[in-house]
């Protein structure tokens, strides 16, 4: 083969561990919320694809069954799952990619996180790998910075008090995107399960944020919630049951307050009115969810814009009131208006999240020299 021909079929890429995704940047979270507010714009503007029929579906995701004639195939245990989450992201990122993960709780057991997670970042116009990535960072602090923007947006600029239940991975994340953005945060209040967590969790921000100078912690939902400018749950639930979801009481909100929730939550009646706004991360993935899931969907998916969806459905709240992050980052629906406003942020964590920090840091490991180059071939051997 004439060695041209060879040069101009030859295809390599890089493979990034976690510790060079760190090189690379992946823990800079005030570049991740920016990347994150890029990505918003594109989402409002259309230039963007997902799984579904609507372009917007969270990824694929394969379940097992309560009862199996194998017996070799796993039990739908708690978080017992594989996914694929693929996206187009355009805009100046204009890559493609696949977040593929297994999830199991009992990894826990045997020293491993939770998940573990890959993902692939791919040229658009070729289809060719660009690079294979170490991807939990990649995704807790994409997951994280979606609270930033909105915290951004929607928060109170003088923002002095977080309130956090559940201090794991998605704590930290989400705590250090609203230290990027609410510069003026000095107190935080967390509720956890177990001394332990607790104990890492304040240590970690002791050390990581020591402008937060009082860290108080408490035993109730409603402790968390009183009292805070934003307040987020990162806890990790069982799904299945609405009722053992953490319910969130009106009377326990102050004026002013944010909510930026990525995991479960319950929110009653109080806080379903016309005055307070009620947001998306993105309009389109919850009524992927709407259509894929049966009702109520909340029960599945316990996520507050899921349970808005199916008040909706039950001629219980307009969907005329709820909002889209895009739409507000992209200014053509204003962000908070007030100091007075309630607003809460639904966040369902989307494959373009990852398309779009990877693409990021992709870039950075080209400029910096960092990542070990990998040959797919030097010519296809089919063609």
């Amino acid at each position: 083969m004439p060695e041209n021909e060879a040069s101009s079929t030859r295809i390599d890429f890089i493979y990034l561990n976690e510790e060079q995704m760190i090189e690379a940047g992946v823990t800079d979270m005030a570049a991740c919320v920016d990347a994150m507010e890029e990505m918003f714009g594109l989402l409002y503007q259309g230039d963007y694809r997902m799984p579904g029929a609507n372009n917007s579906s969270h990824g694929s995701m394969i379940v097992f069954p309560e009862d199996s004639p194998f017996p070799t195939m796993p039990k739908p245990t708690a978080d017992r799952r594989f996914m694929a989450m693929p996206a187009y992201l355009g805009g100046n990122f204009g890559t493609t990619g696949v977040k593929w993960y297994g999830s199991n709780i009992a990894n826990k057991d045997k020293g491993l996180p939770r998940s573990i997670l890959m993902f692939i970042l791919n040229d658009t116009e070729t289809g060719a790998p660009l690079a294979f990535m170490s991807a939990n960072l990649l995704s807790a602090y994409r997951t994280g910075a979606i609270p930033g923007v909105g915290a951004r947006h929607l928060a109170r600029p003088d923002s002095r008090v977080v309130g956090i239940c559940g201090p794991g991975v998605m704590a930290r994340t989400s705590l250090s995107a609203f230290m990027a953005t609410c510069p003026l945060i000095d107190t935080l209040k967390v509720k956890g399960r177990g001394a332990k967590s607790l104990d890492a969790f304040t240590d970690w921000v002791e050390e990581t944020f020591p402008q937060i100078t009082t860290i108080e912690r408490v035993a109730t939902d409603e402790e968390v919630v009183r009292g805070c400018d934003i307040v987020s749950f990162c806890q990790a639930s069982e799904t299945g049951n609405i009722d053992l979801y953490p319910k969130i009481e009106r009377e326990w909100v102050s004026p002013g307050t944010f909510f930026a929730m990525p995991a479960a939550s319950n929110f009653t009646d109080g806080l379903h009115g016309p005055e307070i706004r009620k947001v998306f991360d993105n309009t389109g993935l919850y009524e992927a969810w709407m259509e894929e899931m049966p009702r109520p969907a909340h029960e599945i998916i316990p996520l507050a814009g899921v349970q808005w969806l199916d008040l909706v459905d039950q001629g219980k709240l307009s969907k005329d009131g709820l909002e889209d992050l895009g739409a507000i980052v992209s200014g053509v629906t204003p962000g908070r208006r007030n100091d007075e406003e309630i607003i809460i942020l639904s966040v369902g964590g989307m494959p373009v999240e990852d398309v779009a920090w990877g693409t990021k840091l992709y870039r950075n490991a080209i400029e910096r020299g960092i990542g070990t180059k990998l040959n797919l071939w030097d010519a296809p051997a089919l063609r």
